[in-house]
């Protein structure tokens, strides 16, 4: 719904509020037309009730008010005597319409001062568990929200196993647009593996299904930064169209705040022009300096002619490579024992059995437990991902002849934006130039340009788009330009030849951006390997995600604190029991 829309339903809304509850207000003392009056028919009802105004203020967020609703109509019952569990759920289940019946048909008399305090031990336990979720609810979705890295999209800037806090404030707490939604949790409730949204997300239907038009437009508070190449940006993956993630199913329209959240860094901004050349990304014809924290990863070829061993890479701490073990025998059990550890198998010519398995390898106690006698090879040549420090440190092993960086060629496609191959046969390694939209700017549109901007005038900006022959059709009149009404971000990993980021999906809108990772509370390796497997990052834990320089742990100065707070409070808890 738009602005106005919004505030026609408002006004419904208090209709209702006002012919339900107007004899509640009059044998509460209060004039029948105060129930009438928008937000101060919401003063005087807590006032009613006993509860402070600013609930007033509550009842308007988004998602924290579908929990202060039935919240206030049980206390506005309650201020009636209505004090049983039978009234309470009929009041929460009826959607407060209870209220009527109490209106017209009861003779309820209005309780001045009605204790506060809950009657029994579990009431008190309901009303703590519901305002600590209101508390959490607020401070997650306009403050701070967890977040861990899943994925290696950033190795070995931000590494999988990361526990992050993101900041909504920086660059302003996006509102929430869907409205009926589960507080939080994000587009999926835990455990029943469904949606923890009211929606309809049929791309048939989504456009004039009715529940949709309860979605409220963008809106962002004001923040004190602006999103800047080089930041770390939490953002809704605008090219989300999965009912749930990891889970192939019919392709849906999300909600902009209900789709997945992906994190990468911010490479171009509005108005910029990029371009990636041999894997490094280029701005307005320079190329882009990453800050000293950044660790970006690209896949080397290495080369020895005595081999080179899974050592020296396991020294650097090299990933992304394969290793090869020859086994001379193997039966079925043994297969069976090392299936955890490898990707896949093959017999060889004479004989012998090939097992392959990621650079983690085959522990040896599980070789000495399973009696097996396995060789691993040592290829003269093999792949792996690595930072510039590791590969500082390959070319220093004297054992070592050659690290190359792998690069896809100029002008062979490898799939990339916008999958035009026959206009725009790019690649990870060499994209571009394109332009990043900026708001207010206008760009050419035809036949060529428009495979660039399709989906952001169709998908992000709502417009009907039809190419006939060479002929770009806007809402159904033929364009030669187009301007753009919000800005655009280009987000890429720092893993860059193991991202899938905006080298194949496109442009990240404005709307889609939710926040700034600020802080490492913690860090496990292994993260993937069950938490049996989980090993602390201690040289991680409590550090900051921004600034320059190498990150100082600050969880030794945390823990000191703590404890002297401890020690300063049993010594004031010793001095106060004496005096």
């Amino acid at each position: 719904m738009d602005g106005t829309q919004w505030i026609i339903f408002i006004l419904i809304i208090q209709v209702i509020h006002f012919l339900g509850t107007w004899k509640l207000y009059v044998k509460a003392g209060r004039k029948p037309w105060e129930a009438a009056i928008p937000i101060y028919n919401g003063i005087v009802l807590m006032k009613i009730i006993n509860r402070p105004w600013w609930w007033v203020l509550l009842l308007f967020i988004p998602i924290i008010n579908l929990l202060m609703f039935p919240v206030v109509w049980v206390e506005t019952i309650r201020s009636f005597g209505k004090n049983s569990l039978v009234d309470t759920w009929l009041v929460i289940l009826t959607l407060g319409l209870y209220i009527y019946y109490l209106n017209y048909a009861e003779d309820v008399q209005y309780i001045e001062d009605r204790s506060l305090k809950p009657k029994t031990g579990l009431g008190e336990w309901v009303s703590s568990i519901v305002f600590a979720v209101v508390a959490a609810t607020f401070v997650h979705t306009y403050f701070i929200q967890p977040y861990v890295i899943p994925t290696g999209s950033l190795e070995r800037t931000l590494r999988v196993g990361d526990f992050l806090f993101v900041s909504k404030f920086h660059y302003g707490a996006r509102v929430p647009m869907t409205t009926l939604a589960a507080p939080m949790v994000h587009d999926t409730l835990p455990i029943l593996k469904t949606r923890s949204y009211l929606a309809d997300v049929d791309p048939e239907t989504h456009k004039t299904s009715w529940i949709n038009k309860l979605q409220l437009p963008y809106m962002r508070l004001p923040g004190f930064e602006k999103v800047e190449k080089n930041d770390i940006v939490v953002f809704s993956l605008p090219a989300d169209t999965l009912y749930q993630f990891f889970k192939a199913q019919k392709a849906v329209i999300k909600p902009i705040d209900k789709k997945s959240n992906y994190v990468k860094r911010c490479v171009g901004t509005p108005g910029d022009s990029l371009e990636v050349i041999n894997g490094y990304v280029h701005i307005n014809g320079e190329q882009l300096q990453l800050s000293d924290r950044a660790k970006p990863m690209y896949m080397y070829d290495i080369y020895a002619k005595n081999g080179v061993s899974s050592k020296y890479l396991e020294d650097v701490d090299a990933s992304d490579y394969v290793r090869k073990y020859i086994a001379t025998n193997i039966n079925e059990s043994q297969y069976n024992g090392l299936a955890p550890y490898i990707s896949g198998a093959r017999p060889t010519d004479d004989g012998k059995i090939e097992l392959y398995t990621q650079e983690n390898g085959i522990p040896t106690d599980v070789i000495r437990q399973l009696r097996l006698s396995l060789t691993e090879e040592k290829p003269r040549s093999r792949m792996a991902n690595l930072t510039s420090e590791m590969v500082d440190a390959l070319r220093s092993n004297p054992a070592i002849d050659s690290v190359v960086q792998t690069i896809e060629p100029k002008g062979e496609y490898g799939g990339a934006f916008p999958q035009k191959p026959s206009l725009y046969p790019w690649n990870n390694d060499n994209f571009g130039p394109i332009y990043i939209p900026k708001k207010g700017t206008t760009v050419e549109i035809n036949s060529r340009t428009i495979p660039l901007y399709k989906k952001i005038i169709r998908d992000y900006e709502h417009n009907e788009v039809k190419v006939t022959g060479n002929k770009v059709l806007i809402n159904g009149k033929e364009a030669d330009s187009y301007t753009f009404k919000q800005d655009y971000y280009w987000m890429m990993g720092d893993n860059r030849d193991h991202s899938e980021d905006s080298r194949t999906w496109g442009y990240v809108p404005a709307d889609h951006i939710v926040g700034k990772p600020v802080f490492l509370w913690m860090s496990f390796d292994n993260f993937r390997q069950g938490i049996a497997n989980w090993r602390v990052r201690w040289d991680r834990v409590f550090t900051t995600v921004g600034g320059s320089g190498e990150p100082v742990s600050y969880f030794w100065y945390f823990i000191g604190l703590l404890a002297a707070w401890f020690i300063f409070d049993f010594f004031r808890k010793k001095k106060k029991s004496k005096a």
